[in-house]
């Protein structure tokens, strides 16, 4: 399989005509299609230099490019499937089955959950600073030995996402989580993925773009965002 984003172009393309406004903020990229489907992709605090007139000419090896990308696939993808409930990630997975977690991308409020259930995590974050976190040259080494992975839709911008669920083992079970994911089942197709977490939220809601221009994270809009998933049934 070729990395995501390249996969997800060349199957939909990326029409700039569909696009009625893009938002950047500090935090977050938002696409809202003339549909007002909403596709949104975090900016790991990369400053985003990007308008809609550059879908034209999309480079797949620029940082910027594939944070927009992401944000439109999220848009185009993320409505299209059928969702039984809101649901938190928590919730739906009984975590304390497995031996060897290991979470990639720092998701504190979720980290929380698992310290209340004395279930222990191994965490890596590229740009987080915590005493939690495991230094990140031993990523690898710890996910081959891994039988489950929480990992954030960040790595499929950041090109990290090929090398990490390759280099999981055929007893390991990988979880996609964030409002950056990509809400497509032809994830699944990809090593190990089990479940994909991601996020739609009301068509046309200029609340949520309106906190992503003014520089809000997930915590902000988290009050109009819908949790949701899709499963892989094999």
């Amino acid at each position: 399989m070729i990395e995501p984003l390249q996969y997800f172009y060349n199957k939909n393309n990326i029409i700039a005509n569909d696009i009625k406004k893009l938002i950047i903020g500090e935090k977050y990229l938002a696409i809202l299609l003339k549909n007002g489907n909403i596709g949104v992709c975090s900016t790991l605090n990369n400053k985003i230099d990007f308008r809609i007139e550059d879908f034209s000419k999309i480079d797949l090896n620029n940082i910027n490019h594939r944070i927009a990308a992401c944000a439109y696939f999220n848009a185009i993808n993320n409505y299209n499937n059928k969702y039984n409930c809101e649901i938190d990630i928590f919730d739906e997975i009984d975590f304390k089955k497995y031996n060897n977690i290991i979470m990639i991308g720092f998701f504190r409020s979720l980290v929380n959950k698992f310290e209340k259930e004395n279930i222990n995590l191994t965490i890596f974050d590229k740009v987080e600073v915590h005493p939690m976190l495991t230094c990140m040259n031993e990523q690898i080494e710890n996910v081959k030995k891994a039988d489950a992975v929480i990992l954030s839709g960040t790595t499929i911008f950041n090109k990290t996402f090929l090398n990490i669920v390759n280099n999981t083992n055929n007893n390991c079970d990988v979880f996609l989580l964030g409002p950056s994911n990509i809400l497509n089942k032809d994830m699944f197709n990809y090593n190990n993925i089990k479940f994909v977490f991601g996020s739609v939220f009301a068509n046309n809601d200029n609340n949520v773009l309106n906190i992503i221009k003014d520089n809000g994270g997930t915590k902000d809009f988290l009050p109009y965002m819908k949790k949701v998933y899709i499963q892989n049934d094999i």
